[in-house]
């Protein structure tokens, strides 16, 4: 009955051995240090606690739906799964037996088996073992030893450092991201006419911050809430005479923090995504795709204009709503509305309806390296709040019927093709302006096109080019167009030191400011300085 039983148990390494190998070819002994040392995704991998490449057992070598009979190991695996119970098959009912085996792979197949052994001859040879058979299985033991210790301590170590996060995270279920800006900025050349004939800008080194708490509930969907403080004056009004100069990341409210966005997303169904903002909305940040690879005021152009086509800029930036509807993988339908900067105001000419506002909805096809979107918007402005442009144009295409309230129908289209490392875009925007006392009416026009090398002189880097012509007043009733054309040059290079710093200096050139060409041409200059953690 000794004779029997050993030589039973001792098959059990030799078809462990024989079935594993038919899963691929275990790795030399001869490792290099680096890899003899296992990863933690190798450790993760060997766990059984849930993931897509954990292991479950199987009782019967049938239930391994890629394992044939006329496969060459299939007898020493049916020996294993069916006797012995020590080899397990992944969550799809596979056992992948072209798959390559690692060193730690073998070594954790082969514990298991040795667990199995250990368990019948407690359970029913404890009297009949033999000293060759013990040598034999001590011999095994002995030849992983060194894997298997490595194991376990990286699993320990593992639990030690998830008991610890446990203890001293944040929340459960929101998590804190950053972007910090730093920037030394100026202008050079003479402000516009209407302000002086001087340079009335003096060198500034100022900053912006940004804490970003998402937090999420079901794993599809993100409430977000942002704080911000910021210190850097636009380069605009008396200083330069004209918003054209203005930077893409300028504001100030004197570094105070103030909550400066909260919106709740969502998706329902697998189609459709929708985003509630409390405060702030705005178009391009919210579900609304901008197409173009400037949209980032920390790492994308160093210009306000720069940035996408004004058309996803609005006036009202109160409370609002955006949705996304994927028609199929490559088209969607993109809509949003947002009520007026007092929408928690429940006076009159305010709330969510009888204030500023701005719907959109356009589409957007995008397929391998190309992307396109066109779409349509309306906006209302009482007197006061009339910026047809969002401060990216002349002032006559901000405001071309002064402070008379106003509305407007706006369309726009924006491409980025992308060939190779490099992405080449642009954009066309028109605004049809109507004055709510005169019934005059009025066209804002604007376009660009930009060229993108990115990882150039190493990866995550890009220089980028940017010309266009911002936003003009071309018609009017009232007879006040802009008489020139402004041309927008604009050349950066963003410098990727790490995944956490980028330094981005950047030079704008702004010919005929204002539209006029009696302004002399403006240039600005800027080092931006980005930290994300």
């Amino acid at each position: 009955m000794s004779s029997v039983i050993w030589k039973s148990l001792l098959a059990v390494p030799a078809a462990l051995s024989v079935a594993l190998l038919s899963q691929g070819s275990v790795q030399a002994s001869e490792t290099t240090s680096e890899e003899s040392t296992p990863s933690l995704a190798q450790i993760e991998a060997y766990s059984n606690e849930g993931g897509n490449a954990s292991l479950d057992q199987v009782t019967s070598v049938s239930q391994l739906t890629d394992v044939r009979p006329t496969d060459w190991a299939f007898q020493a695996l049916q020996s294993l799964v069916e006797r012995y119970g020590c080899i397990v098959g992944y969550p799809d009912r596979t056992y992948r037996g072209n798959q390559a085996l690692s060193r730690y792979e073998f070594a954790a197949g082969l514990n298991a088996c040795l667990d199995r052994i250990s368990e019948l001859i407690a359970a029913n040879t404890a009297d009949f073992v033999k000293k060759e058979d013990l040598d034999a299985l001590r011999k095994l033991q002995e030849e992983f030893a060194a894997e298997l210790a490595t194991l376990r301590g990286r699993v320990d170590a593992l639990e030690a450092r998830t008991t610890t996060l446990e203890k001293q995270q944040f929340s459960t279920t929101t998590k804190l991201n950053a972007e910090v800006i730093f920037a030394i900025s100026d202008t050079f050349g003479n402000s516009t006419v209407a302000t002086g004939d001087d340079d009335n800008t003096n060198t500034t080194f100022s900053d912006r911050v940004r804490l970003n708490f998402d937090s999420s509930f079901t794993g599809n969907d993100r409430l977000r809430v942002r704080l911000e403080a910021k210190n850097i004056v636009p380069f605009s009004g008396s200083l330069t005479g004209t918003n054209m100069t203005r930077l893409s990341f300028d504001d100030n409210n004197d570094n105070d923090f103030v909550l400066d966005e909260i919106y709740y997303r969502f998706q329902l169904g697998s189609a459709l995504r929708i985003q509630v903002d409390a405060d702030n909305t705005e178009f391009y940040d919210a579900l609304v795709d901008p197409v173009s690879v400037f949209a980032s005021s920390g790492s994308g152009a160093i210009s306000r204009f720069g940035r996408f086509n004004p058309f996803y800029r609005s006036a009202a930036s109160g409370a609002g709503i955006t949705t996304e509807f994927a028609l199929s993988k490559e088209f969607k339908i993109q809509a949003g509305y947002i009520a007026d900067d007092d929408s928690n105001d429940p006076g009159d000419r305010n709330g969510i309806f009888d204030g500023n506002y701005a719907a959109m909805a356009q589409v957007v096809f995008g397929s391998g390296n190309f992307k396109a979107a066109a779409g349509y918007k309306r906006q209302y402005y009482s007197g006061n709040d009339v910026n047809v442009s969002a401060s990216t144009g002349s002032l006559t295409a901000n405001r071309p019927f002064g402070s008379n309230p106003a509305s407007s129908d706006s369309v726009g289209a924006s491409v980025n093709f992308r060939l190779g490392t490099i992405d080449i875009g642009g954009w066309f925007g028109a605004d049809f302006v109507s004055d709510i006392n005169t019934d005059d009416d009025a066209t804002v026009l604007n376009g660009a096109i930009y060229a993108a090398f990115n990882d150039l002189f190493g990866k995550g880097n890009r220089l980028g080019l940017i010309a266009g012509v911002p936003p003009k007043l071309t018609d009017s009733d009232a007879g006040n167009e802009d008489d020139d054309t402004s041309i927008h040059l604009e050349a950066l290079y963003r410098w990727r030191l790490n995944d956490f710093i980028s330094i981005t200096p950047g030079f704008l050139v702004i010919v005929n400011p204002e539209h006029n060409d009696n302004n002399d041409t403006q240039f600005v200059g800027t080092i931006r300085t980005t930290f994300t953690f």
